[in-house]
């Protein structure tokens, strides 16, 4: 069942590691800020590339799925697709998220099953020459609607927020965005930056994810390390 898997997705594959202990606290910190405010959509982005976005939005999906929720993954990131090599799906450039919203496909066709239960993952599909315009479309809002009715939880991997302007499209209908900062990598000003972007959409930012600390285990993963947002 875990053949093809990403071997840095932890919370299949090292459930006991440090680092999915940390997706799992990721975890209970989102579900308590949504007490009052529920949390059925989620954007994951970073600032720059090679973040570790995809791979916090796959093992936060997964930790969301395991503690008894129906969730779908979807890679919306239609530039450098990646969450299909992450769960080892090899029709993830051929049919998915681009293919319903082109009416190339329905989305009970495109929805791929994954050895976790619970969760789905809707992959990209072909990289389209419009990925903004496409994310921004009503079609995509009707996408997001018909998601809402059939999972609890909504998770969305997207392009770095300095990038582009996808990010910050989904992040604007969303319920909450969650910025990945890789540690030693990105500089200040620019996590500053990529928090002004999504601001500037007034979307409602619920921390920051710092990615590749190094940690204790000899497994030689990663630890993950959350900062919530200040309540103002």
């Amino acid at each position: 069942m875990s053949d093809g898997l990403d071997p840095k997705l932890v919370t299949v594959l090292a459930r006991r590691s440090p680092a999915a202990e940390a997706f799992r606290v990721l975890r209970t910190n989102l579900q308590f800020m949504g007490l009052d405010r529920p949390l059925a959509s989620l954007v994951i982005t970073s600032a720059g590339p090679e973040e570790g976005k995809t791979l916090t939005a796959a093992n936060l999906a997964v930790a969301f799925a395991q503690s008894g929720q129906r969730v779908v993954l979807v890679d919306a990131d239609l530039r450098r697709p990646m969450v299909h090599r992450t769960f080892g799906l090899s029709h993830g450039l051929w049919r998915g998220l681009t293919s319903v919203l082109t009416s190339a496909a329905d989305l009970g066709s495109v929805l791929a099953q994954t050895p976790v239960e619970g969760l789905r993952v809707l992959p990209s599909g072909p990289i389209p020459p419009n990925p903004a315009e496409m994310l921004g479309s009503q079609r995509m809002r009707h996408l997001m609607a018909a998601l809402l009715e059939q999972f609890d939880l909504v998770v969305y991997d997207t392009p770095p927020v300095l990038a582009v302007a996808d990010a910050p499209i989904l992040a604007a209908v969303s319920d909450g965005t969650l910025l990945v900062v890789r540690a030693n990598k990105v500089s200040h000003p620019l996590a500053r930056r990529a928090h002004e972007a999504l601001s500037a959409v007034k979307a409602r930012v619920l921390g920051v994810v710092l990615d590749g600390v190094p940690g204790r285990a000899r497994s030689g993963y990663y630890d993950y390390h959350y900062y919530g947002a200040r309540k103002r």
